[in-house]
């Protein structure tokens, strides 16, 4: 609007000013400024917009800026032209950090604004605080009226976030219709920080860990292949986060574990000051030592000293989403506001309420792809009424039925939802075993396309299924029938995909294929040179091993484009083979066959070739966009008809399916 001179875009947390711009980058490249100073800042608002500042970028008309430097630049420049200008100021988690003196100090410098403020939980009567100015204490008091509501259900209702899981561990017998105000909160916390409850609750995460976020199962994001997902722990204290990350250690495990807190006068609020001088010393020297263990693992430099604990953040940030991290201990930080899409289970041991549980339960929802169909809460508090009470607050009353998934009894047996019958996994089994017996060939399109959709809705209901310790023993198929399913889902898939000339999961309008799905619970290398081994074992002579390899190699999607090697590794083995070492030698002899094969048949530069596979196999992915694959061509003349389009292709899908057979083997 060419009437509006300045839009200032404030957040209360330094990663949120990048991760607010690059959202800002989507609509519009180059759009805003961000600042690394209150200098810098001060720059911004002074030169006219499309002024060339001191950092060489054109001052934007929008600029996002921290919530403290916008203060700080106020404190500094009481007469500046700004506050004169017709200015929109818009406060992104506008339930945080803004009912104190801050905010009134901005809002009375300038002269000309329009304020906004963005949240997904605000500030109501109900859930106020009792301290600091009592005419400031509502998100409406702060920012007037309430313009537009979009609730945590419309979200959910439009596809934009997941619903949740929720699992309440009970750790503690607590006494009926006593209120934890009536409780002494000393002997209390001592009885939930006690370190046999501690120990057990941590027995109980790692033996869950695999289960709720899916570890054992793949998909791909950002170019590489990741296993499963992972996990934040939310804890009452400081203390607690002591105790739990030294259990953890204990215990002995293979998880990367991280912790992260920092001084909160109350720790039942959201606060994510970076300031460590006011911590303790013992708190302070844990939270060395739990940095210098991270320093290890990741190979970085990191301590609580001012400015390396905000790097400390930065990084530990970036490694969550980038599932680099499997679960991270936290007190309050990184319990509102954070996004990252890998993340899909919440631990918690500590009182949520409000817009604190929803906010910490949100972390978990991001949508990633159809493996994960919902964010995981294990609770060890018993959280289910101020669950009930904050999906009132932030949804409806009858929030919970749209926002929570349903029960393990729903989802097996069945459930009625706007009256309609809609069928549990038992009635899909059976519809599956009467409608397509494995005895018979499915014949006619229509049958197939019946199957295909069928089965997607077996591997979707079973996805939710196996986060539900009662799941186990009742999956009806068995593990045999069950993969002779999937093998004829996936010989399906590959005509259809064929058929439409292209690899993608949605072959036309009425088939949809859930890939994603299907490689998750399929079968490793491993488990099919486990069977090589004892097929050996038994002389080479029981034949019904190698109808399990056969079975197992057909059901998965990975291991069918590696068939020919497994096959032509097992027709070699004899009483004198050592299997895994076998392996390793046959594998190594016939890649270097293939890739040399390849070189020669397609006339490819032979170093440059090489070393595009070899990066190929570091990063999980082969590059077939950009100039890679034109700098392996050979030259081709312009004047001589050759088709170069088409040969590159043709060197393309030579070159994947070369990845393919090999990915996971080297």
């Amino acid at each position: 609007m060419p009437f509006i001179d300045k839009v200032i875009f404030v957040v209360d947390r330094k990663d949120l000013d990048y991760q607010t711009m690059k959202e800002y980058d989507k609509f519009a490249k180059g759009s805003t400024n961000g600042n690394a100073s209150t200098n810098v800042l001060s720059e911004q608002l002074t030169k006219p917009n499309g002024a060339i500042l001191k950092s060489k970028q054109t001052n934007q008309p929008i600029v996002v800026t921290t919530i403290q430097k916008l203060n700080v630049f106020i404190s500094q420049n009481k007469n500046h032209d700004i506050y004169n200008k017709h200015v929109v100021l818009i406060f992104d988690e506008c339930h945080r950090s803004q009912f104190g003196q801050m905010h009134t100090a901005i809002t009375k410098a300038f002269n000309n604004y329009h304020i906004f403020g963005f949240t997904g939980t605000p500030i109501f009567a109900v859930n106020a605080g009792s301290g600091g100015n009592p005419t400031l204490r509502t998100t409406e008091q702060a920012f007037g009226d309430k313009l537009h509501t979009y609730t945590i259900v419309d979200a959910i209702n439009d596809g934009n976030v997941l619903s949740f899981r929720i699992d309440f561990i009970s750790t503690v017998k607590e006494k009926e219709n006593i209120k934890d105000k009536d409780v002494s909160a000393v002997d209390t916390e001592k009885a939930l920080l006690d370190s046999d409850r501690i120990s057990k609750i941590v027995k109980y995460v790692l033996e869950h860990f695999d289960q709720k976020t899916k570890r054992n199962e793949h998909y791909e994001k950002g170019g590489k292949r990741l296993s499963g997902f992972n996990s934040i722990f939310a804890v009452s204290s400081i203390a607690a986060a002591k105790l739990y990350y030294d259990e953890f250690k204990k215990q002995v495990n293979d998880l990367k574990i991280a912790t992260i807190f920092s001084y909160a006068a109350n720790e039942e609020e959201v606060d994510e000051d970076f300031d460590n001088t006011k911590l303790d010393k013992n708190s302070r020297d844990f939270l060395d030592s739990a940095i210098a263990d991270y320093n290890t693992i990741f190979v970085t430099k990191f301590d609580t000293s001012a400015d390396k604990f905000q790097n400390y953040y930065k990084d530990l940030s970036q490694r969550v989403k980038n599932r680099e991290v499997d679960l991270l201990i936290v007190v309050n930080m990184f319990l509102t506001g954070f996004d990252a899409k890998t993340l899909n289970t919440l631990w918690v041991d500590k009182n949520l309420r409000q817009h604190g549980l929803i906010q910490a339960f949100s972390r978990t929802n991001r949508i990633l792809n159809s493996v994960k169909t919902y964010g995981n809460i294990v609770s060890f508090r018993n959280l289910e009424d101020a669950t009930n009470e904050a999906l009132s607050l932030f949804g409806d009353k009858e929030a919970s039925g749209v926002v929570l998934l349903k029960t393990y009894d729903e989802y097996y047996n069945g459930y009625e939802e706007n009256n309609t019958q809609k069928l549990g996994y038992r009635d899909l089994i059976e519809q599956l075993n009467f409608s397509f017996p494995l005895s018979v060939q499915i014949i006619g399109e229509q049958n197939e396309k019946d199957f295909i959709n069928l089965f997607g809705l077996i591997l979707r209901l079973k996805n939710i299924l196996t986060a539900f310790d009662d799941f186990a023993g009742n999956e009806i198929l068995s593990a045999r029938d069950f993969q002779d399913y999937q093998s004829m889902y996936l010989d399906l898939y590959q005509k259809y995909a064929n058929k439409g000339g292209n690899d993608k999961e949605n072959i036309n309008e009425d088939i949809v294929f859930e890939i994603e799905l299907i490689k998750q619970i399929e079968v490793n290398i491993d488990y099919i040179l486990m069977l090589v081994a004892k097929y050996h074992n038994s002389n080479c002579k029981d034949k019904s091993i190698l109808t399990d390899i056969q079975k197992a190699v057909d059901a998965s999607i990975q291991l069918r484009s590696k068939k020919e090697l497994i096959e032509g590794f097992i027709s070699r083995i004899n009483a004198s083979s050592d299997v895994n070492k076998d392996w390793k030698k046959f594998v190594a002899e016939q890649k270097e066959k293939d890739i040399a094969d390849l070189i020669e048949t397609e006339k490819l530069k032979n170093d440059e070739a090489r070393r595009l596979v070899d990066n190929a196999f570091r990063d999980g992915i082969i590059k077939t966009t950009g100039t890679d694959i034109d700098k392996i061509l050979p030259p081709v003349s312009r004047f001589g008809g050759g088709n170069r389009a088409e040969r590159k292709q043709t060197v393309i899908d030579k070159l994947l399916a070369f990845f393919e057979k090999y990915f996971g083997l080297i």
